[in-house]
């Protein structure tokens, strides 16, 4: 059975045609075309599928899509190099094979969003959701705190 949903994907309304049991990632990558949102692990374990709804953190790899229908979503792609969490990890060298990077710079600006000036102990507790293979913690925790240096008025 398919039920007719909309969403706003990064700022863009859609207006879509779903299996009532499609997951939210399957239709942000094959129908909306946001290659970013990405699938690791497939049980909510990685945050590679993270995505934005209102702002809070969604493991789309588990979403059914019908839950989300008039939900604004923010994906990777709704960002820009201008974007202070996006830039920071690009200045930090935050990123290696970069698979991973999408889903660790939604839940930095999730992250950031709640607790303007988090603690490095806060940025990793709030990451340990999140693997990158590669191992480039260290410059993913210097990144989130360099955003909420650049967010923090002087």
């Amino acid at each position: 059975m398919t039920t007719q949903i909309t969403v706003k994907v990064n700022g863009v309304e859609h207006f879509l045609d779903v299996e009532d049991d499609a997951l939210l990632l399957d239709v942000l990558r094959e129908k909306v075309g946001t290659t970013s949102v990405r699938e690791g692990c497939g049980v909510g374990a990685c945050g590679a599928c993270t995505v934005l709804s209102g702002g809070m953190s969604v493991s789309s790899c588990l979403a059914l899509a019908v839950r989300y229908d008039g939900a604004e979503l923010t994906t990777a792609e709704g960002l820009d190099e201008t974007d202070d969490v996006v830039s920071s990890f690009v200045d930090c060298d935050a990123a290696q094979c970069g698979y991973c990077i999408p889903g660790f710079v939604l839940m930095s600006r999730e992250l950031l969003a709640e607790n303007a000036r988090p603690s490095e102990c806060q940025i990793t507790e709030h990451l340990e959701g999140n693997i990158c293979r590669c191992g480039t913690y260290p410059e993913i925790r210097k990144a989130v705190a360099a955003a909420a240096e650049r967010r923090s008025p002087r």
